[in-house]
This record gives structure tokens, sequence and C-alpha cells, in this order.
């Protein structure tokens, strides 16, 4: 089967060995966001980092980055430096330098609607209000890229989104936390050696509580 590229050029999906993967987590940079509830997508990319030895990350195009292998695998790591709000500017930069197939993109980031223990891997779709999301469709003019969506549920009473997003993970949280983003880790390593369909039948849903 053909595709389009995001410059709307017929390509030929690679998915032979040799592919590139372009694995964008979003987020906010500084040392005041690190542990924060809108950071889950920095903190699966710094995680998949150092499963697979990928220490050194530099700065390009408005991002960090940092490539490696993966089998036979190139693997680059994204962690956009623009704050989320404009995240699409330097995922779509990068997406054009690299040449990487839409398929074989995968951008994980927090969301709301989801109970925290739970991750939704998804072929495509709309951004349901996550702005760094929303910023890539945009910046990119489609949303048929894949997404690993981790859930951070809902605020308290009466908090505003916003302010909850920002937030520190807190009480039993960040060991739930810890389990999930093991979890992003295999799911995208399962992505890139078996496919999409794969991992998310192996990954979606809740945490095994047995």
């Amino acid at each position: 089967m053909w595709l389009k590229d995001i410059l709307g050029r017929s390509v030929q999906p690679d998915t032979g060995s040799g592919s590139t993967y372009l694995i964008v987590g979003l987020g906010n940079p500084g040392r005041e966001y690190r542990q924060t509830r809108h950071n889950v997508g920095f903190m699966a990319v710094d995680r998949l980092g150092e499963t697979l030895s990928i220490k050194t990350m530099r700065v390009q195009s408005k991002a960090l980055v940092g490539t490696g292998k993966l089998d036979d695998h190139r693997i680059i790591l994204v962690k956009p430096q623009t704050f989320m709000n404009l995240s699409g500017d330097a995922v779509s930069t990068l997406v054009r330098f690299y040449k990487v197939p839409l398929e074989q993109i995968i951008v994980i980031h927090d969301d709301l609607d989801l109970p925290l223990g739970t991750i939704r891997i998804r072929p495509s779709g709309g951004s349901a209000g996550q702005k760094g999301l929303g910023s890539i469709i945009q910046k990119l003019g489609t949303q048929e890229f894949p997404r690993v969506r981790i859930g951070i549920g809902r605020p308290p009473g009466q908090m505003a989104a916003a302010d909850y997003v920002l937030q520190d993970f807190h009480g039993d949280e960040p060991q739930i936390l810890t389990t999930v983003l093991d979890r992003v880790v295999q799911a995208v390593q399962v992505f890139t050696r078996n496919g999409l369909e794969m991992a998310m039948n192996q990954f979606n849903g809740a945490l095994d509580k047995g």
C-alpha cells in the first residue's frame, strides 16, 4: 500500500530492517516541571533512553534529540523544548529533516480522560484537548500518526485542569507511574519490532491489579 507523507508525496511504507522511528515525548522544559503530570511523555522518553543506552541528547530544531538503535532500526528520541503548546514547531521540523513516514512516528503524552495506571495506543485521532498533540496535528497538517496516551486521571473537586496537570505525582502515584512507564517502554519496542496492532493488543488498558 502506498501512503502520503506530510508533503503530500506518495511513499511506500518502510517496514523492513533499517527503518527510522521518531519517538516523541511531550512535556515542559525546566526543573520545576520535571515530575509533573504533564511531563509523563518526557519521563517515558527518558526511560526509553535508559533502556536503549541513548545517553546523549543534543539540541536540534527546538528539541532535545538523541539517536540510537533497536535491532536494525534507527531510533530518534525527541523532547520538544518549546513548552507544550508549541510542540508541533519542533516535531514537524524533525519529521521533515529525517524524512520519517507518519506511521513510524509515535507521540507519547498525558491524558486527563484516562485514569492513572492506564495506557491507550492509537493509530490516529484528534487531540482531545491536549494542547501539545493539537500543535503537532496542526503543524503536520494531519492527525494520522500513532500516539501513546498515558492516563493521569481527572482533577479532584473543582480544581482546574490547567493547575492539576502541573502538579507533581504524590502518595502511591509515583509507584504506579513507574510501572506504567515500564509498560510504555515495552510497548514502543513492540511497536518498532512487530507493528502498531500488536502493541495495541498487548498493552492497551489498565495495569493488571492481580
